[in-house]
């Protein structure tokens, strides 16, 4: 017995890229088949329900095929690309499988006009390239097309008896040790082929049990007889009230109580592609999507509103600038609000805060990793500042303009936005003064920043123009009382109206 050598092929799958995330959205590419890659080479793009992730592949080798196409969103653990890790170049086309020579059929037995197939080289005892799950063919794989001559009658003939005598139809046709006599009786009432298992290709059966299509009554119109995709279709399509009729002296088919009724698949919803634009949800936008429904309807929510004289705190802003311990930094309006949120959080750390349904309790962080709300082509995503309660107000700047620019360039990691505890949302950029935030899911808080304008305000007696801004700072009431809620809220509106408290609370 010859022993089959096969080039080892190595498939990668989709990884889990974050905590328990099932689904990956294929962006990109780098690689094509018949490309080298080594170990740790990125190879692809591609976007989960948090983030865009670069995935390197962990081994050497050539590319043999890439599974999926751009676009494509790919469960995790399926296999997206295949690597021989041999060394070898990619064939540039898989050839079928040649068959086994035990069951080789003889050159003799294949009609003039259809040449004998090339019996496998030297060269062939290396691997031979088969569908995936299928195995190693044990036979050609190509049909050979029904012999017309008495001979090729009497097979079918002998292929009719094998089928009455073992109650279903042969695998493959089975060469004959001897001539059949023409006379050979026949015991089908039909047509002998009529007998036969109708030719098709597995996607075609599977297609037609979904469809709850009869192969056997589906008129084949591919090569040698093969049902196609084309045929189970149009036996759906067919009315049902035309079926054909029974041959005279034929018992009637059982038809089972159970059977599936074919019905015409319904068409896609049609609407005016010159008024209205569908984007498919998908990625961040579909996660963002679900888990803020999920919040809204876990977390009862409660909302506070402050309007504040931010006047003082914008001139730090601009004296900050100018330090040279700032160089190179971003120094802005929201550098200090992060502060002084931070420091409110330490004056009442009971808001800093989770819910444990499953133990029914509440767990108090004793580190605050502030998220802050970003808007990206993909969609709202949420990394946070991992202990930014430890960092100084230089090290708060350095963070706050790494964490924007990474997300901006699409670039930020699943686990930049895990384990957040309380988040800021800054919607003041696009000149809304305030809302009512939704609680990122897990945390306890969330504290929105409206647009800071010159409005008239009353200073020192009399009404001058100042900069005010609206806070919102939106709690889960599980969590955090009204009176607790309304500390925090107050707590972040002295500081900014009256800077100085960073140095005297902190």
């Amino acid at each position: 017995m010859t022993t089959m050598t096969q080039a080892p092929v190595r498939e990668f799958k989709m990884p889990d890229v974050g905590e328990g995330l099932t689904e990956a959205e294929i962006l990109k590419w780098y690689v094509q088949p018949g490309d080298t890659v080594t170990d740790g080479q990125v190879v692809c793009e591609v976007e989960t329900a948090k983030a865009a992730v670069e995935l390197p592949i962990p081994y050497d080798g050539v590319v043999r095929a890439l599974h999926f196409p751009e676009g494509t969103t790919v469960d995790v653990g399926t296999s997206i690309i295949a690597v021989d890790v041999s060394g070898g170049a990619a064939p540039e086309a898989e050839a079928p499988a040649a068959a086994p020579a035990a069951e080789a059929v003889p050159a003799a037995a294949v009609p003039a006009e259809q040449p004998a197939e090339a019996e496998p080289t030297a060269a062939g005892s290396g691997r031979q390239p088969v569908l995936v799950g299928y195995g190693v063919a044990t036979s050609a794989t190509r049909r050979r097309p029904r012999k017309t001559t008495p001979d090729g009658f009497a097979q079918q003939a002998v292929a009719g008896v094998r089928t009455e005598l073992n109650g279903h139809a042969p695998a493959a046709p089975v060469p004959a040790a001897a001539p059949v006599p023409p006379a050979a009786p026949v015991p089908a009432a039909g047509p002998v082929a009529g007998a036969q298992r109708p030719l098709a290709k597995p996607p075609v059966r599977k297609l037609a049990k979904d469809l709850g299509v009869d192969l056997a009554t589906v008129t084949p119109t591919g090569p040698d007889g093969i049902v196609t995709r084309e045929d189970v279709h149009a036996a759906v399509a067919a009315p049902e009230a035309g079926p054909t009729a029974p041959e005279p002296g034929a018992p009637a088919p059982e038809v089972p109580s159970a059977a599936p009724v074919s019905t015409p698949a319904p068409a896609p919803a049609s609407y005016d592609t010159a008024r209205e634009t569908r984007i498919p949800v998908k990625g961040v936008r579909k996660a963002t999507a679900a888990a803020m429904v999920g919040s809204a309807f876990t977390a009862p929510h409660v909302t506070e509103f402050v309007t504040v004289d931010v006047t003082r705190t914008m001139k730090l802003v601009e004296e900050l600038k100018q330090d040279k311990e700032f160089a190179g930094l971003r120094v802005n309006p929201l550098l200090l609000i992060a502060k002084a949120l931070l420091v409110a959080i330490r004056r009442n750390p009971g808001v800093n805060a989770s819910w444990d349904e499953t133990a029914q309790e509440i767990v108090v962080k004793h580190y605050v990793n502030l998220g802050i709300a970003a808007a990206t082509p993909r969609g709202l995503i949420v990394p946070n500042i991992k202990d930014a309660h430890a960092k100084t107000l230089p090290q708060l700047a350095e963070s706050l303009g790494e964490l924007v620019s990474t997300a901006r360039d699409g670039k930020t990691s699943p686990s930049a936005m895990q384990a957040g505890t309380v988040t800021i949302t800054n919607v003041g950029v696009f000149g809304v003064d305030t809302g009512t935030p939704i609680l990122n899911p897990g945390e306890s808080a969330i504290l929105a920043v409206g647009a800071i304008k010159l409005q008239p305000w009353v200073h020192k007696g009399k009404v001058k123009p100042r900069q005010v801004t609206t806070l919102a700072l939106s709690f889960d009431h599980r969590l955090v009382d009204g009176e607790l809620g309304s500390k925090v809220l107050a707590d972040v509106a002295a500081i900014l109206e009256q800077p100085k408290r960073l140095i005297s609370w902190a």
